[in-house]
């Protein structure tokens, strides 16, 4: 429950709301407790045909009678007993008498006190005094459910605010985070965990502060209210009460494994769901849709069978709750039941009473005992909420509590004017210990030098692109730019003034206006176009889209084709008017005709600016200055197109390939 009460702190930070919720859960307590207590004046005063006048002046009477008497038979205790018993025993039985004449004088003091009130503001005749019990009734409840509706209201704000304050903390903490934790929590686990366990944390929160807080204060109206009639009594009636709350502590751990199993296979079916929508296009085209079907099955019946687990916990507790308060109840009735058809003041020789109880009082024992028992079964249900909300809890503060592997300094240096050299010094990387990537790398880039990477797949190109932008730190080495390590930097300055475009182009649902602006905020709309137009995707914006650069893209740019995606995060880069160009297979989705144009534009844009490209099209080769050939994780050679052609035997077979596939 630790991560559970780190969330409710968040709640706590609402004072205001707070104590209204406060407030207003005394409130219905109190009215629960008060319109249950009507059962003894109808009882006690109505049903006897009395009006609460006659009933009111028959106690004051009878009261300061019994005062009397009490006075009189310890003056005559002391007067005959002086000196027969020892002098303990004498003081035991004159103490016994003194706290009956204090508890009938404290008695007389009460009825004296409400009498003029009893008398000014209630009817006189029995009749009238019945409708004036059910009319106070009635408004008592309607003043409960009004404090209930606004308690209802107050309790699920707090619920909600304390979970919009904790979701932006995971929202900040998740974008913080570096991109090799985006592989290890693939995107529907970090769904499950904002939509399916925080609603279950919400739920919980409410319900700490609703039913938690609320019930437990209508059972102790309840019996406050049956510890006046008889605490004695009450105590022996709630003597089964430890056995209850073992049980239901038990069945707590139990419904919160049951829930975090619960959780884990949600996030399951999350991923499936993810994976089959988004890759529609291959299930449709492979005829798979009845292994996805199968494979939905399956998970989707796990989850059952562990919800039909929770739903058996949450089952048992409601008969254990019954059981028990079923009990209590029955050992107040053979015990009250006793004490009133015997008029006896003892049950096994232990003093119960101080006077011998009535049927009225009785009653109306039961009836609280009984009204004590409907909170404690609303509360079965708080425990299958609290648990899974702790479950919940734990999982998403896995998350929450996570450091990101990229770590600012305190104090960072700045990065010079104009972007210098970037160096590369004996740099290793690896995702895993079992997977190196990078080897040793030493490299150059000049300031205002365009280098092409190329290489085969899987020998380290993008990864060494990834490093730069500090997407990764490396595992040994340095990268300095122009002097200055990277990891001595501010990230904000570093990406600031760096441009990126992949091979994987990654467009917004929304306008092309909006996508292309995206990281420049401030620009202008002749800007957007400019970028545009420099990009060339104004000609397809213009010409083939109606509502131009207004049309609304689509889920990952869905409804463009790819090579108008890439000209879009062109743009999108060209807009930010970066020092440093990395342009990760950024043309090769792009016809031939539209990569002339765009080659146009990158070898004007890319002047007095830093460039890197890795590509696969030798056609790109032609607006760099150097190429840098690598092959399993390490540099081969650097050198231009010509020299490489000549001394490089990975270049020259990657040049011919590419000249037959062309061909």
């Amino acid at each position: 429950m630790k991560n559970f009460f780190r969330a409710v702190r968040l709640a706590l930070r609402h004072r205001l709301t707070i104590c209204c919720v406060v407030f207003t859960s005394l409130g219905v307590a109190c009215f629960w407790g008060a319109n249950i207590g009507t059962i003894y004046p109808v009882v006690e005063v109505v049903f006897e045909g009395q009006s609460l006048h006659d009933w009111v002046k028959r106690r004051v009477a009878a009261t300061e009678a019994e005062v009397i008497q009490h006075q009189e038979t310890l003056d005559r205790f002391r007067r005959q007993r002086q000196g027969a018993l020892s002098e303990s025993d004498q003081s035991l039985e004159a103490l016994a008498l003194q706290e009956e004449l204090v508890t009938a004088t404290q008695t007389l003091q009460w009825y004296r006190w409400s009498r003029p009130y009893i008398l000014q503001f209630t009817p006189a005749s029995p009749f009238q005094t019945l409708l004036f019990l059910i009319g106070a009734l009635v408004l008592g409840t309607i003043v409960k459910n009004i404090f209930l509706v606004i308690n209802l209201i107050l309790v699920e704000r707090l619920a909600q605010l304390a979970t919009f304050d904790l979701r932006k903390q995971f929202y900040r903490r998740t974008l913080r985070m570096d991109l090799g934790a985006f592989g290890e929590d693939r995107t529907p686990r970090l769904l499950s965990r904002f939509t399916n366990d925080m609603g279950s944390l919400t739920g919980g929160v409410a319900t700490l502060f609703g039913k938690v807080l609320r019930e437990p204060l209508k059972m102790a109206a309840c019996l406050i209210g049956a510890g006046m009639i008889s605490w004695r009594l009450l105590l022996v009636s709630l003597i089964i009460s430890p056995l209850a709350v073992v049980l239901m502590a038990r069945l707590a751990q139990s419904i919160k494994r049951a829930n975090r199993r619960a959780m884990e296979d949600m996030s399951q079916l999350y991923s499936v769901l993810c994976e089959t929508f988004t890759g529609i296009q291959a299930v449709k085209a492979y005829t798979m849709e009845p292994y996805e079907r199968g494979r939905f099955h399956q998970i989707a019946k796990k989850y059952f069978r562990k919800a039909m687990r929770i739903i058996t916990y949450n089952a048992l507790s409601r008969p254990t709750l019954e059981i028990m308060g079923m009990s209590m109840i029955s050992l107040a009735i053979l015990a009250g039941g006793y004490l009133v058809l015997n008029q006896q003041v003892t049950l096994l020789g232990v003093r119960i009473s101080d006077r011998p109880l009535t049927l009225a009082p009785l009653i109306t024992f039961f009836a609280l005992l009984v009204g004590s028992i409907d909170p404690a079964r609303k509360m079965a249900d708080v425990f299958q909420s609290l648990q899974r909300s702790a479950a919940g809890a734990d999982r998403i503060y896995e998350l929450l509590d996570r450091e990101p592997a990229i770590v600012e300094l305190d104090n960072p240096k700045p990065i010079p004017g104009r972007i210098g050299d970037l160096t590369f010094q004996d740099l290793h990387f690896r995702y895993t210990n079992e997977q190196p990537v990078l080897r040793g790398v030493n490299l150059q880039v000049r300031a205002g030098e365009t280098i092409a990477i190329v290489g085969p797949n899987g020998c380290g190109k993008s990864t060494l692109a990834n490093l730069i932008p500090r997407f990764y730190d490396p595992a040994d080495g340095a990268i300095y730019l122009g002097g200055v390590d990277l990891r001595d930097v501010r990230l904000r300055d570093l990406r600031g003034r760096i441009g990126i475009v992949t091979q994987q182009t990654l467009l917004f649902d929304d306008t092309i206006m909006n996508n292309i602006r995206y990281g420049s905020p401030g620009a202008s709309d002749l800007q957007v176009v400019e970028a545009a137009r420099q990009a060339r995707a104004d000609l397809f914006i213009e010409r083939q889209l109606e509502q131009g650069y207004q049309t609304v893209v689509g889920e990952s740019g869905g409804k463009l084709s790819g090579g108008q995606r890439q000209r879009i995060a062109l743009a999108r880069a060209i807009l930010r008017d970066p020092e440093l160009m990395i342009l990760d297979e950024a043309t090769s989705q792009i016809d031939v005709e539209s990569e002339q144009l765009i080659h146009q534009a990158l070898r004007s844009f890319l002047t007095d600016r830093t460039g890197i490209l890795i590509t696969h099209r030798f056609s790109t080769l032609e607006l760099v200055d150097r190429i840098v050939v690598m092959d399993g994780g390490v540099v081969l050679d650097v050198g231009s197109h010509d020299e490489l052609l000549v001394r490089c035997d990975l270049f020259r077979r990657l040049y011919h390939a590419t000249a037959r596939t062309s061909a």
